[in-house]
């Protein structure tokens, strides 16, 4: 065990000498408490019990974050959110496709974070809210059909948040390295791109998540129900599968599940019921 903490401190100590910021408690190793459960609810207009995070999945890879304290986050943000009025706090963005992101984001948002580089500096983002920190770890993608690599092109956004570390992988390309690893650290739950093939292949996709081993795993990106099968296939042998099909899950450290569990969300735009 000691090998293992030792060089995740050391890729990640150069980070922290970089600049004086918020310290991230998810770049850490640590276990999920046992024999716990979490639960779900339907209406994102709930109030939320006290630690808790309502993860909602709305379109794609697009998701609604929220906290207790009324902050919010959209995860690849395309624009539209559905028909009831909602203003995130946060939007954050890849290119990897148009469907992950908008040039036209609503000014109204107070935070619009882009993950893909600018003239050759990649995305760096460390957003402190106090009741929600946001971070970016950069990776690569492949460009259209020629496989021309774009560095730095996507990021994996962490979202730090009631003693949680929720992370989006977005649109990634290819498995992290033991750099990016590092950075992203302990993911409690984490959103996965699952189609097989525009974005990582499943088989890499599953290795990814194995070594991850949230808590929960929710996948997104699926066009068909036979990708979304067939990425099921390749996980239940080490996660718990839940079909129960809701749109929106509520979790905190105390309700996380005793095994890692893939949990099968269904896409529903914002609307007031």
């Amino acid at each position: 065990m000691l090998k293992p903490i030792l060089t995740a401190l050391a890729f990640t100590l150069p980070l922290a000498a970089k600049a004086q910021e918020r310290a991230s408690h998810c770049v850490a190793i640590a276990d999920a408490a046992p024999g716990l459960e979490y639960l779900h609810k339907a209406s994102f207009r709930t109030p939320l019990e006290e630690f808790t995070v309502r993860i909602s999945y709305l379109d794609h890879a697009m998701f609604l974050i929220q906290t207790e304290g009324g902050l919010s986050a959209v995860t690849d943000y395309t624009g539209f959110l559905g028909t009831a009025p909602f203003t995130p706090t946060v939007a954050t963005m890849n290119n990897g496709h148009s469907t992950h992101w908008t040039p036209a984001p609503d000014p109204a948002i107070p935070h619009v974070l882009q993950g893909w580089a600018e003239n050759g500096s990649p995305a760096e983002h460390r957003l402190d809210l106090g009741e929600l920190y946001v971070r970016n770890v950069p990776t690569d993608v492949r460009g259209g059909f020629s496989g021309e690599v774009r560095e730095n092109g996507n990021s994996i956004f962490v979202f730090e948040v009631a003693g949680l570390c929720i992370g989006h992988l977005g649109h990634l390309h290819h498995e992290p390295d033991e750099m990016q690893y590092a950075a992203l650290g302990r993911l409690d739950v984490v959103m996965a791109a699952v189609d097989g093939g525009i974005t990582l292949d499943l088989p890499s996709m599953t290795r990814v998540l194995k070594r991850l081993k949230s808590s929960v795993v929710i996948p997104m990106h699926w066009f068909s129900l036979s990708s979304l099968e067939r990425f099921i296939d390749g996980m239940e042998d080490e996660f718990d599968i839940r079909r129960a099909g809701p749109t929106s899950l509520e979790v905190s450290l105390a309700t996380l599940p005793e095994r890692p569990t893939v949990v099968v969300l269904t896409p529903q735009f914002l609307r007031d019921e």
